[in-house]
């Protein structure tokens, strides 16, 4: 049996704001394997990024968790203070973030960087560190490693910042990488090269990862499993090919048909109506509902979680067909 290295049960985050409850996390729960990849996918402004925030303890005021369990190897972490959450960050639970020269301080070299990572949470000499930094930029595809170590950020091209962030991530060896839109400013071919790294990287180091992003197309070729968000829930998740061969949920469906590959040439693009609905003020019932063809009185009402082996999805009425999800 695959041992879960991270499990999170209705977690909710709630930003307490002078407008209103902003509900940007709302009863989200999914576990996640040793090795594994999921792909954490939707629009912009679902969720994606503040429930990654969330597993890390890092949701700023006003917001906060207000309810939900995030277990990491049997360790409760919301029950954790602040100076203990920082003794797990970084060496059992890291994050990548989508802009690195944002992370990246542009006055330090990038092996005093990586030394100080080391050192923020165990002891070890100074060649080790060196070492370990030189073993983890070869190891993500960065030519002349040990040279590079005394280079700084702003002498890296976009794609190599991006491979030094995730170096950093792995130096030592988190159970999770919560890696956020880390490829999305970065050319198709080197976006192709990170993504085949990170899938090497994961089955090398037994590390699980958490690939959040708007690009459903670039996702399904790493993640084994997915999960969509939309309004801060998650509206469907289960196993990527199977999920993509047959989107029981109209919002995954509407993803999938927006994609320039799902579109014959010369004809107009597919695109969801509407707009995603402010998280002040959600509808009543299914939030995708004023955007859903599907939709009925039914669905002024909240979904219900469906659970058909290992698929879930909150629908009133799913499209595709149970033989398909069986199969």
């Amino acid at each position: 049996m695959t041992e879960t290295v991270l499990s999170v049960k209705n977690l909710t985050t709630h930003f307490f704001t002078r407008s209103g409850v902003v509900k940007a996390v709302d009863n989200v729960s999914f576990d996640l394997a040793k090795g594994e990849i999921m792909g954490l996918v939707g629009e912009s402004g679902s969720g994606k990024t503040v429930t990654g925030f969330s597993l890390l303890g890092l949701v700023d005021e006003p917001g906060r968790i207000v309810s939900g369990s995030i277990t990491l190897k049997d360790k409760a972490l919301t029950s954790l203070s602040n100076a203990e959450l920082r003794r797990w960050r970084g060496r059992e639970i890291s994050m990548i973030f989508q802009d690195p020269i944002a992370t990246l301080n542009p006055v330090l070299t990038i092996g005093r960087q990586m030394r100080l990572a080391i050192a923020a949470h165990e002891r070890t000499s100074a060649r080790a560190a060196e070492d370990r930094a030189t073993d983890l930029l070869s190891k993500v595809g960065i030519p002349s490693a040990r040279a590079r170590l005394d280079a700084y950020p702003h002498e890296f091209s976009g794609g190599m910042r991006q491979r030094v962030a995730i170096a950093i991530a792995l130096l030592h060896r988190p159970s999770v990488i919560i890696a956020d839109e880390p490829t999305t400013a970065l050319d198709v071919s080197i976006q192709a090269q990170i993504l085949q790294q990170m899938r090497v990287l994961a089955a090398e180091t037994g590390t699980a990862m958490i690939w959040i992003s708007h690009d459903l197309a670039v996702v399904s070729s790493l993640a084994s499993k997915l999960a969509v968000m939309y309004a801060g829930r998650i509206v469907e998740q289960g196993p990527t090919a199977t999920l993509l061969r047959n989107p029981r949920h109209p919002y995954t469906a509407g993803l999938m048909n927006s994609l320039p590959a799902m579109t014959k040439p010369g004809t107009p693009l597919k695109q969801i109506p509407g707009t995603t609905p402010s998280l002040l003020s959600l509808p009543p019932g299914c939030p995708f509902a004023p955007r859903c063809q599907r939709a009925t009185a039914q669905c002024q009402h909240d979904p219900e979680l469906t659970i058909h082996g290992d698929r879930g999805w909150r629908c009133f009425d799913p499209v595709g067909h149970m033989d398909e999800v069986s199969s």
